[in-house]
């Protein structure tokens, strides 16, 4: 545990990925690495939230994670009005006529987005310059390498950058570009991820880097228990990077409706698909998906034009479900993993912290007990 001791100062490698900073907060007060998804905020949103974590963490480590995407269909200087015009009629009417078939009143403009997309690369440097303004311990990228301008501005401020990847041959860019932390996070996690599952990535990555740097490696996809932690750790990894865990908790943005099919999923309700922001990302599987993904649709826009569709609409359809409306419940869904299977209540992220630290404890000492015997 000391490289992730060292380098961000968590006391326990448990890094929780969560758009929530109440969730956030609370890991890192029970020892763990909370790490804010600072994409889903504009600057000014930002700056709230972080200062709010500033204030509720009692002085213990946190990070952030901005997706500035490598490669997407938009560059610098793209102004909404130009996204806008990207977005075809076809898609637009779709989303309206799915909407209206599940009982939720809407009307085209009630499904493009009225904000510029948290991937453009001039948004991304504003989430920087509100990050760097906090005491965080560490900054995170994800969907190819770190941008310059992340790793230059970190090392003036002295902050460890970190990468999520999905192949070695991604990690290996990564080191070279000069990351400090890796996150090998395999096909079976939440939101944009690979296709190789966890098992087989995590030994890759490091053998791969190896010969090239020492960085260290969080396992991430699927770990929804401290004993897979520890089961991960035996295969070399620093630590443990969750996500999907933490949207069970009661403390997660998340909807009622939302937790609630979590507890009623198994591990094969998710998919993957393009279908939310134009590149495949794992999701619960939902009516949304079977139209979008079905034979009748326009197809998946690229990233980031989707998403000014989904938003909007997935908005209404949360607000939708959550105020009774059966047909919307259907349509309801969310980033999460196949681990998805293993969560069968809603508990508060401090216990799930404590759980993680048992049950990781009891891992360890069966080990030790398989190779005194």
């Amino acid at each position: 545990m000391e490289p992730i001791r060292s380098l961000v100062g968590a006391e326990f490698p448990l890094f929780a990925f969560s758009h929530c900073r109440d969730v956030v907060a609370a890991v890192s007060r029970a020892g763990g690495f909370g790490v804010l998804g600072g994409s889903s905020f504009t600057p000014e949103s930002l700056e709230l939230e972080l200062k709010w974590i500033d204030e509720h963490v009692n002085g213990m480590p946190y990070g952030v994670d901005i997706l500035v995407p490598e490669n997407q269909a938009l560059t610098v200087g793209t102004d909404l009005s130009t996204l806008s015009s990207r977005v075809p009629s076809q898609h637009i009417d779709f989303a309206v006529e799915l909407l209206r078939k599940h009982g939720i009143a809407a009307e085209p403009s009630d499904v493009i987005d009225q904000l510029p997309p948290a991937t453009l690369p001039e948004v991304g440097e504003a989430l920087m310059d509100v990050a760097f303004r906090h005491p965080i311990r560490l900054i995170v990228n994800a969907l190819g390498i770190a941008p310059p301008s992340m790793l230059e501005r970190a090392r003036r401020h002295g902050i460890p950058v970190g990468a999520l990847v999905g192949a070695k041959e991604h990690a290996i860019r990564q080191v070279k570009a000069g990351v400090d932390l890796l996150i090998a996070q395999g096909g079976e996690a939440g939101g944009h991820c690979g296709e190789v599952s966890t098992l087989v990535l995590v030994p890759e990555v490091i053998q791969a880097i190896k010969s090239i740097r020492n960085v260290p490696v969080l396992a991430a996809g699927g770990i929804m228990n401290g004993a897979q932690m520890a089961g991960c750790m035996a295969m070399g990894a620093a630590g443990a990077w969750t996500g999907s865990v933490w949207l069970a908790t009661a403390e997660a943005e998340t909807t009622e409706t939302f937790k609630q099919k979590m507890i009623a999923a198994t591990s094969r309700d998710t998919i993957r698909s393009k279908s939310r922001t134009g590149k495949p990302s794992r999701q619960l599987r939902s009516s949304w998906h079977e139209a979008w993904d079905g034979p009748n649709s326009p197809g998946a826009l690229p990233m980031p034009i989707m998403a000014m569709i989904s938003i909007p609409t997935f908005a209404r359809i949360d607000k939708a479900a959550d105020s009774g409306n059966a047909l919307a419940k259907d349509l309801v869904s969310y980033w999460v993993g196949q681990g998805v299977g293993l969560i069968d209540s809603v508990r508060s992220a401090s216990a799930v912290v404590r759980e993680f630290k048992q049950e990781f404890a009891e891992a360890i000492e069966r080990l030790t007990a398989t190779i005194e015997s």
